[in-house]
């Protein structure tokens, strides 16, 4: 049995997906109730736990062949990432007490970084799972191409986007969330011994440039980026509800700035297959 948490989700969904299509059991760990029918509609069985709940978690992880962790983000943490904690540690100890045959954890590029950001969270989950007493591989992904979501209606309405990622021309390494699916579904049924970290990035590096042009190739009208000026983020982050916008704005400092980043050379890295203009073309399709 594979254990996928985060079924409901699009990269939890899309794991679901490919070990289904490999013909394998699969069970969803879902917190909503309401949310089972479709997955058991497709053949998985479901459990529902929280992922603070170490009880209904550790029932949810017996007898798996491997279990998919999909850790919660929590977008607008307090100093010290509490609400992370609660899950890092539950789900810490349901995989000890549990003890599936192996664990593949999504965490990011970056889990590494020293500097405290948004992204800092997963470098928390990766040192817990470290000691859970089985094999775990964490995957990291670049930054995910469906955050572009959050540009769409500009881009279409007003030709315009507004970019935190800088200069312009600066390239990313971005990921479709298809791809990170495949590829943790490909992890799962591996075998492995001890703990490794499996890098991810697409074909290639995104800038806020390609992302207009790419826009533009699809609505077959001019697209722009505008530069969001890092004076005004913490103003910006707090009008869209945020109480502690630093970790967002240390995250993508970081990537403006180099810090957050792939440890590895690309020849060890994993690369993607699907390019911006499918993932753009879909969120268009999507949001229309």
């Amino acid at each position: 049995m594979y254990v996928i948490t985060g079924i409901t989700g699009k990269v939890g969904g899309a794991v679901a997906r490919a070990l289904l299509n490999k013909n394998l059991p699969v069970r969803g760990v879902i917190r909503d109730a309401s949310k089972a029918a479709f997955w058991q509609e497709q053949g998985c069985d479901i459990a529902i736990a929280d992922m603070f709940d170490v009880k209904a978690l550790t029932e949810a992880f017996k007898g798996a062949t491997a279990v998919f962790i999909l850790p919660p983000s929590d977008f607008d943490p307090a100093p010290g990432f509490p609400q992370a904690r609660i899950v890092i540690n539950a789900v810490s100890d349901a995989i000890k007490a549990a003890l599936p045959e192996k664990v593949v954890c999504l965490s990011t590029i970056g889990a590494q970084a020293e500097e405290n950001n948004l992204l800092t969270q997963r470098g928390l989950m990766e040192q817990a799972l470290q000691e859970v007493g089985v094999p775990v591989t964490f995957l990291r992904p670049g930054w995910f191409m469906e955050n572009c979501a959050l540009d769409v209606a500009s881009a279409r309405d007003t030709g315009v986007i507004h970019s935190y990622l800088q200069p312009l021309d600066k390239a990313v390494p971005m990921i479709a969330t298809a791809d990170v699916g495949q590829l943790a579904a490909n992890l799962l049924v591996e075998e492995w011994q001890g703990n490794r970290v499996v890098e991810l990035e697409g074909p290639h590096r995104v800038s806020p440039n390609d992302i207009v042009n790419t826009f533009a190739q699809i609505l077959g009208r001019p697209v722009v980026a505008e530069v969001v000026a890092r004076e005004t983020w913490d103003e910006v982050f707090r009008a869209q509800g945020h109480q502690y916008p630093l970790p967002r704005s240390r995250m993508i400092d970081g990537f403006n700035e180099g810090w957050i980043c792939f440890e590895r050379p690309k020849t060890e890295r994993v690369i993607g297959e699907t390019e911006l203009v499918t993932v753009l073309t879909g969120l268009l399709q999507n949001n229309q």
